[in-house]
């Protein structure tokens, strides 16, 4: 069986490709095509889809997070892969080849999957309210190998106003070493790797910006050297993008309309508000160009939508049956789906006063925040001293103090890419590289139509598996 690479360089466009000559050469030896991504082009939606071959619907991953109704709670960046509905790409071929090994680099919803190798961020929450920076890594004596080899995983340039190539580095490293065999002495059949470093860079400047253009040939030459190392060992190796990023002109406060229209509610702590989930009678989980709208009684989805239909912004309103169309409507997205215009995206923002706003608003905080917040890539440019302060916690951090990084803007604007709605031009499609010609044959390649094609360079086929099987 031959040994397959999949990597996901996220937002990978032809015009990010052009200042990418290592994966340019990978494309003229092998072929390249557009992916026709999902709504939500988002990324744990589209990668549960590329896994699986099934959209949203059929693998519940309806967004980045949503409203867990059983839990009364907005959850956003949750890691374990029972979230994940249907088989996998690896179920399906270890019925017939038991040994059959994968090894996950970054790619989401990594914990708890039947893989033989996991490498995912997860930061250490200690006791006091401090954060430091971790990952989450199986089996559990490799931690400690990448750790001493590659020093701890850079968390604070993973995500957040520190984000940088670090990060992608230190997961392309990683992978590595897996190929290599420097750690483990059982290759794996399927490795896969994430590589985020021009989400920092497109989401901050927007897609044509110089430093975006900088930021795909800096990561093309970190990439460099693992690509050789794949073709050294012949494998084939599939690189592709979940979505690609436009240009972004327009923060949308979707959830500041359904408070004015009555709809939301908030709770108070110590002058602050809090989204109060159970009360609304309807409030927007925002992800990027696309919100999940929850609506507590049914008698309300009308008033709800009038409330959201005429917000400047907004494209799409989707009922439960516009949603079956997108393959999106599965019990956990919002009793309507929102999608926003080009250029146009959602704020989480749920208060009317920024002196009001929660704590946490002020910070990088993704797993309590009831929405995503591009503007964490920022330090705030309203505070002079932002850095510095940032630069003190650290200092407070290595010293085992507590600290809080109050460092984030509260004004949207800012932010200068975006994704999430399918793409409208053919230039702003994600892209999938190949380096065998012959897995390709059209100029467009579905995203559930991924699994076929990595059991494709592996010399299989769902059809001849399903025969062993039997």
């Amino acid at each position: 069986m031959k040994k397959v690479l999949l990597i996901d360089v996220v937002g990978l466009t032809a015009q990010a490709l052009e200042h990418m000559p290592t994966l340019r050469r990978l494309a003229d030896r092998g072929r390249t095509a557009r992916l026709n991504t999902i709504l939500p082009a988002v990324t744990c939606s589209v990668q549960s889809t590329i896994l699986t071959g099934r959209p949203p619907r059929e693998h519940g991953i309806v967004g980045n997070g949503w409203y867990f109704r059983g839990l009364g709670d907005v959850l956003l960046w949750r890691q374990h892969n029972v979230l994940v509905e249907g088989e996998k790409v690896w179920d399906e071929v270890r019925r017939t080849h038991p040994d059959y090994r994968v090894a996950n680099v970054g790619w989401w919803y990594a914990m708890g999957a039947e893989t033989d190798v996991v490498v995912t961020p997860r930061p250490i929450y200690h006791a006091d309210g401090r954060k430091s920076p971790d990952a989450y890594v199986r089996p559990a004596w490799l931690h400690d190998e990448l750790v001493r080899s590659l020093g701890e995983f850079p968390l604070f340039q993973y995500w957040g106003p520190t984000a940088s190539i670090v990060s992608s580095r230190w997961l392309i490293d990683a992978a590595r070493g897996l190929l290599q065999g420097r750690w483990n002495d059982d290759d794996a059949d399927l490795t896969l790797l994430y590589v985020p470093h021009l989400d920092y860079a497109h989401q901050k400047h927007g897609p044509s910006a110089p430093e975006s253009r900088e930021a795909a040939a800096e990561l093309d030459r970190t990439l460099a050297p693992l690509l050789a190392d794949a073709e050294a060992l012949g494998m084939t190796i599939i690189v592709l993008a979940e979505y690609g990023i436009t240009e972004a002109e327009q923060p949308v406060h979707i959830n500041r309309a359904l408070r004015r229209a009555g709809l939301l509610e908030v709770y108070v702590q110590q002058g602050r508000e809090q989204l109060d989930p159970w009360t609304s009678r309807a409030f927007a989980v925002s992800d990027h160009q696309v919100a999940h709208v929850y609506v507590k009684d049914p008698a309300d989805l009308e008033r709800t939508a009038e409330a959201i239909r005429d917000l400047p912004g907004v494209d799409l309103v989707l009922d439960r049956e516009a949603q079956a169309s997108h393959g999106i409507d599965h019990p956990r997205a919002g009793d309507l789906v929102i999608v926003a215009k080009p250029g146009a995206w959602f704020t989480y923002y749920f208060w009317l006063d920024d002196a009001r706003a929660p704590e946490y608003a002020r910070g990088v905080d993704i797993h309590r925040k009831p929405g995503y917040d591009p503007a964490e890539l920022f330090f705030d440019p309203a505070d002079p001293l932002a850095k510095a302060k940032a630069g003190l916690n650290l200092v407070r951090k290595k010293l085992g103090l507590r600290y809080a990084m109050s460092t984030v803007p509260l004004d949207a604007s800012h932010v200068r890419g975006t994704h999430g709605r399918l793409p409208d031009r053919p230039e702003d499609a994600p892209l999938i590289i190949v380096s065998d010609p012959d897995l390709i044959d059209a100029e467009t390649v579905d995203a559930a139509a991924v699994r076929d094609l990595v059991l494709a360079a592996h010399g299989l086929t769902s059809r001849s598996l399903a025969e062993a099987a039997t």
